[in-house]
Parts: C-alpha cells; sequence; structure tokens
C-alpha cells in the first residue's frame, strides 16, 4: 500500500497522526509519514512513534520499499514496544537534524548551480555535506565558491516545488543534474525543486529530499575542502560556518 509521504509537500512537518497498515521484517508501514527515507545522498530521519496506550517505539531506519519510492517502511529500535495492525500512533521526527539535513540540502542544490557540471555523487550530512562533479579541469578556488554560495544565500530566493509528470521530465532530459542517482520516478509524476527570486532563477531539477523555504534559513556556509576523486572527478565539501 502506498505510503502517503508527507514530508515531500511540507518539509516543515514535525508530527503526524498516523496509521499502521502492516509489520513484516523489514519494518512498519504507516499510512502516512513524515519519516524521510534514506535516497538521493540523504540519509533517514529518526525519531519515535508513539501509541495511543503511551507505548513509545524508537525509529532508527526508515527505507523505501519499492523502485517506485511509494511504501515506507520504519524500522523499531530493538527490543522496542511492538505495535499492531491498524494501531494509531503519533509520528515524530527528531527535529534538529532534519532542519539541519533541509539547510544543507538546499545548500548542494546551490552549489550545483556555482559548478554547472554534472554531478557523480554525494552526500547530505547534519555539519557538512558534499558533491563531486564530473569536471575536466580543476581549477577550482574554495574562496571564490564559497563568495559565490554567500551572494546566493544572501537572495533570500524562494525554494518551492511543483509536479510534472514522467514524460515531461522525460522531454527535458537536462533538468537532471545526477548522474548517479535518477529523480524518483514511476509513479507517473516527479518534483521538481525550483530556487529563485522574482528576477532571477538559480536552480530547477528534480529532487526527492527535503529543503527550507528561503535560502536565507541555510546560513553561513564554507567550502572546506576540494578533493580530486580520479582524473575528471573533483569532490567539493562544504560545513556551516
Amino acid at each position: 500500500m502506498p505510503t502517503d509521504c508527507l514530508f515531500r509537500d511540507d518539509s516543515y512537518l514535525k508530527d503526524c497522526e498516523a496509521r499502521v497498515v502492516a509489520i513484516d521484517e523489514r519494518g512498519i508501514v504507516l499510512d502516512r509519514s513524515i519519516f524521510y527515507a534514506t535516497s538521493g545522498g540523504q540519509p533517514n530521519d529518526t525519531g519515535a512513534l508513539t501509541a495511543s496506550n503511551g507505548a513509545v517505539v524508537p525509529i532508527v531506519n526508515v527505507l523505501f520499499l519499492d523502485q517506485g519510492k511509494t511504501e515506507i517502511a520504519h524500522v523499531a529500535a530493538p527490543d522496542a514496544p511492538a505495535l499492531a495492525v491498524g494501531d494509531t500512533v503519533r509520528a515524530a521526527i527528531d527535529w534538529d537534524k532534519r532542519y539541519a539535513r533541509m539547510r544543507m540540502h538546499t545548500a548542494l542544490h546551490l552549489l550545483s548551480a556555482v559548478l554547472p557540471y554534472s554531478v557523480t555523487g554525494g552526500s547530505v550530512g547534519d555539519a557538512d555535506s558534499r558533491l563531486d562533479f564530473d569536471i575536466p579541469d580543476a581549477g577550482l578556488d574554495k574562496d571564490a565558491i564559497t563568495a559565490q554560495l554567500a551572494e546566493m544565500i544572501a537572495t533570500n530566493a524562494a525554494v518551492t516545488g511543483r509536479w510534472i509528470s514522467d514524460d515531461e521530465l522525460a522531454a527535458n532530459p537536462s533538468l537532471v543534474k545526477t548522474m548517479s542517482v535518477k529523480p524518483p520516478m514511476g509513479t507517473g509524476r516527479v518534483r521538481l525543486i525550483e530556487i529563485a527570486t522574482p528576477e532571477r532563477r538559480l536552480d530547477l531539477q528534480p529532487c526527492g529530499g527535503t529543503h527550507v523555504r528561503n535560502t536565507g534559513e541555510i546560513g553561513a556556509v564554507r567550502v572546506t575542502q576540494i578533493e580530486k576523486k580520479g582524473k575528471q572527478n573533483r569532490r567539493v565539501r562544504i560545513a556551516f560556518g
């Protein structure tokens, strides 16, 4: 049964009521969820499910069960209280961790705009993150990239999402920047994330992750390291501060 992925429409939801629709060795499936499942370089949320009797079930891992990324399993901590199909629970995420990743993920979108090359890999962290680029010539300057990121962040650009069909994405392949990670497809529609001011679009690409509403929320970020990971592969690391 598909899970209503509430985080795709509102990344700021910290808790919600949900119903247990399935339980097996893979985890607990809810009819709706605010828990982000590991994908696209962004780690899963953690948190807890609280049953109507007060029992608290810590959630330590969250994963998609299907390629279309529509059904989510919530993995409980060992020895957690048992739930049953049909139970109503209050789901709550570790908000501080989620919000840090929202800021970081949005910053990585800006980094991919500063460096308009194909992205070969990436990872979203709580305090630092990275993108790998297919760049034939090095010549990257940490301070220059940091300054460009700061300029984009200072524009307080709006970060918005909208949906297009799989066919529309197939007709516009240039929207996809990532070589190693494909946008979540299979349900007939794909979410686009746009970062723009009234005067200027900073970024537009498919993404199933969580983001802040405004670039000003990102705060200060800096490029901490640029590594050569192959003949044409450069890893750019950023951190808060």
